[in-house]
């Protein structure tokens, strides 16, 4: 039996096509958009056809990939109508709606220069290190 070497055949073409395809899943494999689960193959494809006197063959070589396809993206949009102009809208926001105040992105205080701030008023608070026991002041 004849051995063919892959490597050779379509003059290396074969081998350069698979090289590709594996970069592509090992890209797609670390690629965080796709899911770790989907299993990624590479599929070498040879299709024989012969002539009728059975003394030549053409022989159709492709190599394919099938990777895991993209995660979806979600969004959402507050929608109304301008009362003033009639006009419809849309506006895309993410974890709240624009213009909403978000707790966390409110500090009352601030470090600057080594230094505590009150963001308010900018004045620099001074830090007390004295403890105050109650109990006594109360007697």
């Amino acid at each position: 039996m004849n051995k063919v070497e892959l490597q050779e055949l379509v003059g290396g073409a074969l081998q350069e096509k698979f090289n590709k395809a594996f970069e592509n899943v090992i890209e797609n494999l670390q690629d965080p958009n796709t899911s770790f689960k989907n299993k990624r193959q590479i599929t070498i494809t040879m299709k024989f056809t012969q002539n009728e006197r059975r003394d030549d063959v053409s022989v159709d070589v492709s190599v394919a990939e099938k990777l895991a396809p993209q995660a979806p993206m979600f969004t959402s949009f507050a929608i109304g109508k301008d009362l003033r102009t009639g006009k419809t809208y849309a506006q895309e926001y993410g974890k709240q709606i624009k213009g909403q105040m978000n707790l966390d992105d409110y500090q009352a205080e601030q470090v600057v220069d080594g230094q505590v701030v009150d963001t308010d008023t900018g004045e620099i608070i001074k830090e007390q290190n004295t403890v105050v026991d109650f109990r006594k002041a109360a007697n």
